[in-house]
C-alpha cells in the first residue's frame, strides 16, 4: 500500500508539472508582442481574412477558453502548424530532435568518461597539483560562454589548422546517401555499414561534442570530487584501510560505490540540461537539431513552433528527472 501511495503521488506530482507547464507555455504565447494570426497571413492581409483566421484559431475567445482549447490540442497530440515550414510541428521536432539527442548523447558519454575518474582521482589527492588543476580545468568549464568556445574551436581547427570538416551534421556529398532510420546519423550510418559515410558523420559530430561535453563534464568532474571527498572521510573507509585493502579497492569499490547512487541523478540532470541546453551550440554549427529549430521559429516569429519546441523539451526534462528519482529508489536500499 505504501508503494502504491509512493507511485500515485510521484505521477500526481509529474502531472501538475506538465500541468503547469503547459500552462507556462500558453502565457508565454499570448503575452509575447507577435500576434499569431499576422504571421500566418501576413503583413498586408485584409481585415476580413485577419479575422476570420483569428475566428478559426478561437483567439476571439476569452483567455481561459483559449486554454482549454490548447489543452484538447495537446492532449490529441496536436502542436499545430508551423508557419516556417508549413508542417505540422509534431512531424518538424520528430525530424529535428533526433539530431539534438545524438549531441547530447555522444557528450554526456564523453563527459562521464572523463568527468567521474578525474572527480575521483583529484578526491583521492587533495590539495596536489594535481587536485589544483582539476579545479582549475572545471572552473574555466563553468565560465567560458559555449559560444565564445565553439567559436574558438572552429577557428583553430576549421579555420587555421583544417582539420575538422566545417558545420553541419554531414557533407552535402553524402546528402541522402544514408536512409533515414533513426534521425541519428551515426547510428544510420552504423545500421547501413556506410564506412564513408559513418567517418563523415563522427567528423562533423566531435567539435560540437567536445563543446557541450566540455560543459557537462566542469558539473559532473566537481560533484564527483565532493561526493568523494565526503566518502573517504568516512568510518568505514578508515575501518578498509585497517584491514590493509589496497588504495584502488578502497577508492573504486567502497568509496565510489557509496557515491554511486546520488551521482545518477547528477549524470540524469547533466543530461536533460545538455538536451535543452544545446541551442546556442547547434546554432554555432549549424547542427540540424530542435536547438537551431526553435531559433530559427523565434526568429521567424512562428510561435507554434517555439511553444511546441519549449513544451517538448521541458516534458524530456521531467521524464529523466521522474527517472533519475526512480533510478534512486532502486539502487538505493536505504530510500526503499
Amino acid at each position: 500500500m505504501r508503494r502504491v501511495k509512493a507511485i500515485l503521488a510521484t505521477l500526481g506530482s509529474v502531472a501538475v508539472t506538465v500541468f503547469g507547464l503547459a500552462l507556462v507555455t500558453f502565457l508565454i504565447g499570448r503575452v509575447v508582442p507577435i500576434d499569431p494570426t499576422i504571421a500566418i497571413v501576413g503583413d498586408h492581409a485584409p481585415p476580413d481574412v485577419i479575422a476570420r483566421v483569428r475566428l478559426e484559431l478561437g483567439l476571439n475567445q476569452p483567455l481561459p477558453v483559449q486554454f482549454l482549447i490548447y489543452l484538447k490540442h495537446l492532449f490529441a497530440g496536436d502542436l499545430g502548424h508551423s508557419v516556417m515550414t508549413g508542417h505540422p510541428v509534431t512531424e518538424d521536432i520528430a525530424r529535428y530532435f533526433p539530431a539534438t539527442v545524438e549531441l547530447a548523447t555522444t557528450a554526456i558519454i564523453v563527459a562521464m568518461l572523463l568527468g567521474i575518474p578525474l572527480g575521483v582521482l583529484a578526491a583521492s589527492r587533495p590539495g596536489t597539483w594535481f587536485d589544483q588543476w582539476v579545479r582549475i580545468v572545471t572552473l574555466a568549464g563553468q565560465s567560458v560562454p559555449v559560444f565564445v568556445l565553439g567559436l574558438i574551436l572552429l577557428l583553430v581547427f576549421y579555420g587555421k589548422l583544417g582539420w575538422a570538416p566545417g558545420t553541419g551534421q554531414q557533407n552535402v556529398l553524402y546528402d541522402g546517401m544514408v536512409p533515414r532510420i533513426t534521425g541519428m546519423l551515426v547510428v544510420d550510418a552504423l545500421l547501413d555499414h556506410d564506412g564513408e559515410a559513418l567517418w563523415d558523420a563522427l567528423s562533423h559530430l566531435a567539435l560540437p561534442a567536445i563543446v557541450l561535453a566540455y560543459f557537462s563534464l566542469s558539473t559532473i568532474t566537481r560533484m564527483t570530487r565532493a561526493f568523494m571527498l565526503d566518502a573517504l572521510s568516512g568510518e568505514y573507509i578508515i575501518t578498509a584501510r585497517a584491514k590493509g585493502l589496497s588504495g584502488a579497492r578502497i577508492l573504486w569499490r567502497h568509496a565510489f560505490g557509496n557515491i554511486a547512487v546520488p551521482l545518477i541523478t547528477v549524470l540524469a540532470l547533466a543530461y536533460a540540461g545538455l538536451l535543452e541546453g544545446a541551442v546556442m551550440t547547434e546554432v554555432i554549427f549549424s547542427w540540424p537539431g530542435i536547438g537551431q529549430y526553435l531559433t530559427v521559429s523565434l526568429l521567424n516569429a512562428d510561435m507554434n513552433a517555439v511553444l511546441g519546441a519549449t513544451l517538448v523539451i521541458g516534458c524530456v526534462y521531467i521524464a529523466l528527472n521522474m527517472l533519475a528519482d526512480v533510478a534512486y529508489r532502486l539502487f538505493d536500499p536505504r530510500v526503499r
